[in-house]
């Protein structure tokens, strides 16, 4: 039958095509449903593209270590452009209290042999230039990580995955699950039936929704973030940076923004008051208090000319880690769901673990960390991510 697949990926976004990819380089017959349009139209073009290791977490280092392989060692290997810019990522320190999470990260940081360390004032002077210099201490600064083109990645990952073969259907919402004595049969979308022995979850924000219809409580809700970009400059910042302090204003609890490879800045904050739910309407509060924290911290954007604003929505957890494992009550069912939103720069190295979990029986992390993710977790007791 024309229908029959080894995988079934629910999902064409920031999780589920790399997925795809990585299961199709290895000989599978897998096909990707999609909801929408095309690939990457749900949350995967909200990504401002900033791609790091620097996590506190172990499992999410090693998960984006291998991201970052995979995206700054893509041109070379592929052929196509997506935007990879090796800027590093720093995060400038104006109080003790940064200063002291920051330093006290660095040792399993570089247990995992992350290119980070602790620079004094003069040296963020040096990788910011014309950040403001009243009261920073320092702060600081992995040079490999770097920024990737959300939209530019994902439409380069489905051209390979499709020129090697994967099949992908747009525009159908699933339906149902086939489940025949606790096993995955395939699934039933609103155009289709389709047959396969195992399905990958990669719903992102729909995963809940994917989940009730194999009979699974799948704790992961939205909240949604704004962002924007300006219009291009010449170039002068090379890292993404992020402000770990709460803005004055009560509104925000972080910030951050870079310079992608094109010259425009792209920006985003992490609201002090999470927006629950789907609305991705953006607001009339977000970029006037993010202007004033951008030129706060580095004066010389007042000038910027804004191109656009949009809102993302974050698929979270309650631990703010993510669910990547097998399902045990339905054999053949697998989750990468609630990346807390870092679905783009987790993606690639998620997507190569579980392929390596469904061909192998074992992620390529260590079995051990890998499970600190699983769906059977205490999600309540868990020690949360540092740095999200």
């Amino acid at each position: 039958m024309s229908n029959n697949y080894d995988v079934i990926v629910i999902g064409g976004g920031s999780v589920g095509v790399p997925t795809a990819l990585f299961l199709t380089l290895e000989g599978q017959k897998v096909l990707v449903v999609e909801s929408k349009s095309a690939v990457g139209q749900g949350q995967n073009k909200a990504a401002i593209g900033g791609v790091r290791a620097t996590h506190s977490d172990t499992a999410k280092i090693l998960i984006c270590r291998e991201s970052l392989r995979i995206f700054s060692e893509w041109e070379e290997t592929y052929g196509h452009n997506i935007g990879w810019k090796k800027g590093g990522y720093c995060f400038p320190v104006y109080r003790s209290r940064e200063e002291n999470i920051l330093k006290s990260l660095l040792p399993i940081q570089k247990s995992h042999r992350l290119n980070i360390d602790w620079q004094d004032a003069n040296g963020i002077k040096e990788i910011i230039p014309g950040i403001r210099p009243e009261g920073l201490i320092g702060g600081t600064f992995s040079p490999d990580d770097g920024q990737v083109s959300s939209l530019l990645a994902i439409d380069a990952m489905f051209r390979v995955s499709k020129d090697r073969g994967c099949t992908y259907r747009f525009r159908e919402k699933v339906l149902e699950f086939l489940i025949e004595r606790g096993r995955v049969k395939g699934i039933k979308s609103e155009k289709d039936t389709y047959y396969a022995p195992v399905i990958v979850n990669a719903a992102g924000a729909g995963a809940m929704q994917v989940g009730k219809l194999a009979g699974l409580d799948i704790p992961v809700t939205t909240d949604s973030h704004e962002a924007g970009i300006s219009a291009p400059v010449e170039q002068f910042l090379g890292p993404l940076v992020v402000d770990l302090r709460p803005g004055p204003e009560g509104k925000t609890s972080n910030f951050y923004f870079a310079q992608n490879h094109k010259g425009s800045i792209i920006f985003c904050y992490t609201p002090s008051k999470l927006f629950i739910g789907t609305n991705r309407e953006p607001t009339s509060e977000f970029l006037p208090i993010l202007a004033r924290r951008m030129v706060s911290l580095l004066p010389r954007l007042k000038n910027m000319l804004i191109r656009r604003v949009w809102r993302g929505l974050y698929p979270m957890t309650p631990d703010g880690l993510p669910i990547c494992d097998c399902v045990r009550e339905v054999e053949g069912l697998y989750l990468a769901v609630g990346m807390c939103g870092q679905g783009f720069m987790m993606g690639p190295g998620v997507g190569r673990n579980i392929m390596n979990l469904i061909l192998h029986g074992t992620p390529l992390v260590a079995l051990n960390i890998f499970n600190t993710l699983s769906f059977y977790r205490d999600f309540y007791s868990s020690k949360k991510e540092v740095l999200k």
